[in-house]
């Protein structure tokens, strides 16, 4: 078994959360681990998805600027999951097989694809294992 570990958006969205401060605490370790180590990743999914939320719903939507200079920082470094006609193949075997929700599997595809042992996630049921990967909620 490796290291790898998957973050799903939630986590960045809530390394931002000013009303949340032991989530945003949490998270923010998260991704700070997973930057330093090397072992956490992301697929294009959770950066579309971050960047969805940052410029147009966070409380104080981040400039261009900002989140430009986050996407080189925090994502570049952790994006190792991309857009394939593979990867959505297997998200809708997923989404087929246990009855999930398309982006869910969609997520949990590229968790698969990357060679997780962990999602990070809160979406998704705390400790249910999928093909093998296990689903955590870090703020349980």
């Amino acid at each position: 078994m490796s290291d790898r570990f998957f973050l799903d958006t939630n986590i960045f969205v809530y390394a931002f959360n000013g009303s949340a401060p032991a989530k945003a605490k949490r998270a923010v370790r998260l991704i700070r681990r997973a930057v330093d180590t090397g072992e956490g990743i992301v697929s294009y999914q959770v950066v579309q998805e971050f960047l969805n939320v940052a410029l147009r719903r966070f409380a104080r939507p981040m400039t261009i600027a900002e989140a430009e200079q986050y996407l080189a920082t925090v994502f570049r470094p952790l994006l190792a999951v991309h857009s394939s006609p593979i990867l959505y193949v297997e998200a809708l075997r997923l989404s087929d097989r246990h009855r999930l929700a398309w982006y869910d599997a969609l997520i949990l595809a590229g968790a698969l694809q990357g060679k997780c042992d962990t999602l990070y996630s809160e979406d998704l049921q705390h400790n249910q294992r999928v093909e093998g990967l296990r689903i955590e909620n870090p703020f349980l």
